[in-house]
């Protein structure tokens, strides 16, 4: 009975594209639907998101951006349909069958990345002012961070008798403060070099990269998908967000993301400046601090052993993203002192 009522709902949203489903299944927001046609896939778009990513997938084709599931019209022209107040769109349905390693996948997705980066990249104007008060602001605020977790492990220490919460922080408080002010330099070294410039790159930043929204066709190529979330921006948009998942977890030294990060940075070179704004946000220890604020403002009884849990896979993503970061930095440096003695050698 749910199968028939299923079949009706899905024969019902794509009659403006002239296809009669004999079968539909129910993937959450998107239908798989069987016709003599094909085989398709219908994604119901959330209520607040508009068609405004379509727009946007236009435009990488007309770049000539291939790798993006297509979204068919209707045979009236429209890209997505109206249907008990949802908006759905029509894709073709894509195997996804994996032909090679899940490493492999990945360097293949950050290859994409960088090829839709590079395809969509523009300079925008950006005054003075606005640069200065970005930094101000993010300065500002991460300086008051910094002066919560002097004054929490400070409160702390003058306890008899610390809570295990509180004991675990002490232990953690040196790496923490450390992540800091390393981030606090590099904003600092960012604002230097690009105070007096008036530019500043920016792409279509899919805006939810993930291994799950990169899909291989029957020829084992691999496309984007779920582009809702696409706007014009910093690379570091899509860059941060996938990293800092892949990070979360166990304890991790993980040197496939300093591959894929330089895999991205083969075909899509970030500039310097650059480099130092995604070190700067890439190190920031968000994730801990929040959690030191919550159980510093929480006037209700707590679960301790949740909480400490809680700072202990923390303090993990933190030291995961440390040794990233500092092999990046390290890296970097060296490049740095192979262009010194390489100008050196020229010059004599």
């Amino acid at each position: 009975m749910e199968e028939q009522i299923l079949l009706q709902k899905a024969t019902a949203i794509v009659k403006p594209y002239g296809i009669k489903p004999y079968f539909a299944e129910d993937f959450g927001r998107i239908l798989r639907i069987y016709a003599d046609a094909g085989s398709f896939a219908l994604k119901k778009v959330p209520p607040n998101m508009g068609t405004d990513f379509i727009r946007h997938i236009q435009f990488l084709y007309q770049k000539g951006y291939n790798r993006v599931v297509p979204i068919y019209p209707t045979n009236d022209g429209r890209y997505a349909v109206l249907y008990q107040n949802e908006l759905y769109y029509l894709m073709p349905w894509l195997p996804n069958e994996e032909k090679e390693e899940r490493k492999e996948k990945q360097h293949q997705l950050f290859r994409e990345l960088a090829r839709l980066h590079t395809l969509s990249v523009s300079e925008v104007q950006i005054s003075k002012e606005e640069r200065t008060i970005h930094y101000e602001t993010t300065l500002n605020q991460w300086e008051k961070d910094q002066e919560f977790i002097e004054g929490f492990i400070e409160t702390c220490e003058s306890k008899i008798y610390m809570s295990p919460f509180e004991l675990l922080f002490c232990l953690y408080f040196h790496d923490i403060n450390q992540a800091i002010k390393f981030s606090i330099n590099q904003l600092k070294e960012w604002y230097e070099k690009t105070k007096d410039q008036e530019k500043a790159r920016r792409v279509l930043a899919h805006g939810k990269i993930s291994t799950e929204h990169f899909l291989y066709d029957e020829r084992g190529y691999g496309y984007f998908i779920n582009f809702e979330n696409a706007k014009l921006a910093s690379p570091n948009h899509d860059l941060l967000p996938f990293i800092a998942r892949v990070l979360d977890g166990y304890p991790k030294q993980s040197d496939e993301c300093v591959d894929w990060f330089y895999n991205y940075m083969k075909y899509f070179p970030l500039k310097e400046e650059e480099l130092l704004l995604f070190l700067a946000y890439f190190a920031y220890p968000s994730p801990i601090l929040q959690v030191a604020e919550r159980y510093h403002k929480s006037s209700k009884s707590i679960n301790e052993r949740k909480v400490v849990q809680q700072l202990q896979k923390k303090y993990w993503l933190l030291k995961n993203t440390e040794y990233v970061v500092m092999k990046i930095t390290e890296i970097e440096n060296q490049k740095k002192i192979q262009q010194a003695s390489n100008n050196g050698a020229q010059s004599s």
